[in-house]
């Protein structure tokens, strides 16, 4: 891997991050006031299964 990849992946999060609060910011805020009010066992296990969907897609890409 090369470190151009590294930047490359760092920005299309950053894009991708941005799309919802540009287009929709309303649901944008519901959404972190829904999170603000979630356990964080729930939190912890939202986030654990995004980034095993995440590795789990790179792994396939990548491969």
């Amino acid at each position: 891997m090369q470190w151009s990849d590294l930047w490359a992946a760092v920005a299309l999060y950053l894009v991708l991050e941005g799309i919802l609060p540009f287009l929709k910011p309303d649901l944008m805020k519901r959404m972190m006031a829904t999170f603000a009010n979630m356990a964080d066992s729930s939190l912890r296990l939202w986030g654990l299964i995004s980034m095993s969907a995440g590795l789990a897609l790179l792994y396939l890409v990548r491969s």
